[in-house]
């Protein structure tokens, strides 16, 4: 064990640069951390807001030796960090996660073996990286979604098959990477959720966190969860306890889960870093996921967070900053009537450009009552040109 980092007293290190690394930087800051980035883009959202910005690849030596005689703990905002890189800080410094976690998470195969050996279901499945692994594959396992086993994130590298010609196409499509078929399975909701677990195995979690996305990416959190029963809520944090346990993890950490039609849970992934969906944490908790990723890393106590406030999350993506009537054209959404609704918290990433499909920010909706958080979220939907009917 090492000794606790006092604030005001170190250096936090963050590998990646974008809008988590952003809001973690922020919450370190408050605490009177210093902070350093690592990050190649020169106008990273977090770099824009670290007393320090190293610009470099995330495996250069020299940016590496930098992060590390500068920080006394480092952490990362993504999960496609290379874990090499992280177990190489970890040879003079704290890192939290590990890279080994990372390395699990990072790797679908290597997650599925995981989730069984923490005794948490998921969806059945096969490992595909040879011609003889797709003869193989059973029949039982179609319909099914074709997954890259690496770098797979907000529904890239998924393809949908519904027979044996259409997954040896997609796998094909896939450039014949190692892969993972997952059998398809009749979802009723997807939820979520976010533990922070210290060194010493102490865990927190925020509230089950229930989930829409649409076209692979989340546009709506709900919490507390509507459609979740006690039961399935209770199953479902004691199973992402199991998880983050079994791999001796220091961190935040997101387990996404389904609910089947049938009732049953299924777990889906996990992310080794706060997660999109406990974006509304900031404004809804008395402790965000991002105070609780500093927390862990630097040994301060973590205490459970308080959801003192029924929320929605809305996901702002870059589409809303274009007028479907004028193509190309960039345009700024209207803020002004959106912050004009009572509870409503705007959380802009920073980021220069906005494309279609780019997280620019998000809104969180706060109010007394789930039904006036509901009610509040539709008119700042519809205000925007979201759709509003979760």
């Amino acid at each position: 064990m090492r000794a606790t980092l006092l604030p005001g007293e170190s250096s936090l290190g963050v590998m990646g640069g974008g809008q988590l690394g952003r809001m973690f930087v922020h919450a370190a800051q408050s605490l009177g951390f210093r902070t350093v980035v690592l990050d190649p883009d020169a106008d990273s959202p977090a770099g824009l807001v670290a007393h320090e910005h190293i610009r470099a690849d995330y495996l250069d030596p020299n940016g590496l030796s930098q992060l590390a005689q500068q920080c006394a703990a480092v952490t990362t905002e993504f999960e496609n960090v290379p874990a090499k890189a992280l177990e190489q800080l970890a040879q003079t410094r704290f890192v939290a996660p590990a890279g080994a976690a990372v390395a699990i998470c990072q790797d679908r195969a290597a997650e599925k073996a995981h989730f069984a050996a923490s005794a948490v279901a998921c969806a059945p499945y096969a490992v595909i990286a040879t011609e003889a692994d797709l003869l193989a594959v059973g029949d039982d396992l179609l319909p099914g979604i074709l997954k890259t086993a690496t770098m797979g994130y907000d529904g890239k590298g998924q393809v949908r098959v519904r027979s044996r010609a259409e997954l040896a196409a997609a796998w094909v499509e896939l450039k014949q990477v190692r892969c993972v078929l997952e059998q398809m399975l009749p979802l009723a909701l997807e939820i979520s959720v976010i533990s922070a677990r210290s060194q010493q195995g102490d865990i927190v979690q925020f509230p089950v966190q229930q989930n829409l996305h649409i076209d692979g990416i989340l546009a709506v959190t709900q919490v507390p969860a509507p459609g979740v029963s006690q039961e399935l809520q209770a199953q479902a944090l004691a199973s992402a306890a199991r998880i983050a346990a079994s791999m001796h993890y220091v961190g935040v950490l997101c387990v996404e889960f389904f609910i089947l039609q049938d009732g049953r849970l299924i777990v889906n992934e996990m992310a080794p870093r706060p997660h999109n969906s406990g974006h509304y944490t900031m404004n809804a908790c008395d402790l965000s996921q991002f105070d609780l990723q500093v927390r862990a890393m630097t040994g301060l106590p973590l205490t459970q967070p308080r959801l003192h406030s029924p929320t929605v999350m809305l996901n702002l993506l870059g589409d809303l900053w274009f007028d479907p009537a004028v193509p190309g054209v960039e345009r700024t959404p209207a803020w002004d009537a959106v912050l004009a609704l009572p509870g409503t918290h705007l959380h802009l990433y920073g980021k220069a450009s906005a494309r279609p499909g780019r997280k620019m920010g998000h809104l969180n909706i706060t109010a007394a009552t789930t039904e006036q958080a509901e009610s509040i979220s539709r008119q700042a939907a519809t205000q925007l040109g979201l759709a509003a009917d979760w």
